[in-house]
């Protein structure tokens, strides 16, 4: 049997490498109905059928370690999407980018949770425990926004709206993990009335501690690169500000709460005000260093994703599977169409059911789904009847929802002009601008360098 360790030293860079290779193929050729997500999911599939047909066994990666997810993969992933946010749009609309990642999220949980530990007391899917049903509603309810955002970038809707689905999906991936870590640990606990409330307040604690240590440590970031004056040695500048980004995370971790809604609201802050502070090479290099380590982390998710695929032992339960879709758009509909309605009433930029429609049906699964799924900690069978589940889920949201979104385009856009060439869905495209012009406060080559810097700015190259 192929070792972890062997997986994580030669595996995993390897299948990451001919990742990076794919996309860079993506955008050099101009396949932007195709994310790169897919591509990566499809090398990390033929990577495990290789290594299946080969008589490789995957018992240890089967057990991989989920703290490797929360503490590795995930910190960088949640703080970039932060980070990158369009900060005066975000918090011109926070009210209703709230209303559709905290309460929307919590009804597309309900309505999946409480869908499938009905369907298991009708006998027509295996039965879980209501902790079980409504843990898996949390994590399912996680969304991927890049196909969302490629549509509406096509179809040049206004900065508003796409901001608004930009921040829910932001905030969802956060609000998800909260949400199922708080119902996992209700297993402990009493059943009944009284737990449901105490899970709501154990929520909302979690939420607002989590998110004042966040921002707690992203305004002293600012404050310390404001008055100490680090701009001529980028190096420490930089160190500087990776370890501000990560030290919310291990306090909020160590107060037993979310360390990933700490680095989000850490992340949103630190731009607005952090970024700022910062020297103009500082700022182009850590939007840059931020991305490239968020891709990896996504990489490696997808691949991982897409070697499970031929090297897990699976449970497909095909019932499950459908009915959980099913859910899934239903708790889906419930969500965007009631909430838009209601946040209309209160915005002179209204959501139009064009755009209704667009947020709903692109409501794909990703990594974060994959991701909490493996933290699982359930009894064998069913820990691997819910990550087989989510694995298809995932993989049916990705491949035929995904795929559609350029059908549905163009008959949401018949009375429209036609997509341009700008349309991609692939997030590093989408995505390769170092910085906006307005963030870079001053003039490269006015900043005092040292060494090699120094001699780039004086002797440009042609």
């Amino acid at each position: 049997p192929i070792s972890l360790s062997f997986f994580l030293s030669f595996n995993l860079p390897f299948c990451t490498v001919f990742s990076i290779f794919t996309t860079h193929i993506l955008i050099k050729f101009k396949f932007h109905y195709v994310p790169e997500s897919v591509a990566v999911v499809f090398l990390g599939a033929v990577v495990g059928l290789v290594m299946k047909l080969t008589g490789t066994h995957f018992e240890d990666l089967e057990q991989f370690d989920p703290q490797t997810f929360f503490i590795v993969l995930l910190p960088p992933i949640i703080f970039e999407s932060g980070y990158s946010l369009h900060k005066g749009n975000f918090f011109q609309n926070l009210g209703s980018i709230l209303l559709f990642a905290v309460i929307g999220t919590g009804i597309s949980a309900v309505v999946v949770g409480g869908g499938m530990y009905g369907l298991g007391l009708a006998g027509l899917i295996t039965k879980f425990t209501a902790v079980e049903c409504f843990a898996f509603g949390s994590l399912i309810s996680a969304v991927d926004p890049v196909a969302t955002l490629a549509i509406f970038h096509a179809l040049d809707v206004n900065p508003t709206l796409n901001m608004l689905v930009f921040g829910e999906s932001v905030l969802n991936d956060a609000v998800s993990i909260v949400m199922t870590r708080t119902i996992l640990n209700l297993a402990h606990g009493p059943a009944g009335a009284g737990a449901v409330f105490q899970a709501l307040w154990k929520f909302l604690e979690m939420f607002v501690l989590s998110a004042a240590i966040g921002v707690f440590f992203a305004l002293a970031s600012a404050l310390c690169l404001k008055h100490i004056n680090l701009r001529g040695t980028p190096a420490l500048e930089f160190s500087m500000l990776l370890i501000f980004a990560y030290m919310p995370y291990g306090l909020a971790e160590a107060c037993k709460l979310s360390g990933i809604m700490a680095v989000l609201f850490c992340g949103i802050v630190m731009s607005h005000y952090t970024h700022f502070n910062l020297s103009p090479v500082c700022q182009v290099n850590v939007q840059q260093a931020f991305r490239s380590i968020a891709f990896l982390a996504e990489t490696c998710v997808f691949a991982y994703l897409g070697m499970a695929i031929f090297s897990f032992k699976h449970n497909v339960q095909i019932s499950l599977i459908i009915w959980i879709i099913l859910l899934c758009f239903v708790g889906r509909a419930l969500n965007i169409f009631p909430l838009s309605a209601l946040t209309n009433f209160f915005r002179q930029i209204t959501i139009d059911r064009k755009m209704q429609c667009i947020m709903w049906f692109s409501g794909l699964r990703g990594a974060i789904a994959f991701a909490l799924a493996l933290t699982l900690e359930f009894s064998k069978e069913k820990r691997e009847i819910l990550v087989t589940t989510t694995l298809w889920i995932v993989l049916f949201t990705i491949l035929i929802l995904g795929s559609s979104t350029l059908p549905l385009l163009k008959f949401l856009n018949s009375n429209s002009e036609p997509v341009g060439d700008k349309f991609t869905m692939i997030k590093t495209e989408e995505m390769r601008d170092a910085v906006d012009a307005e963030q870079l406060e001053e003039n490269i080559p006015s900043i005092s360098m040292r060494g090699f810097s120094q001699l780039d700015i004086e002797y440009p190259q042609n």
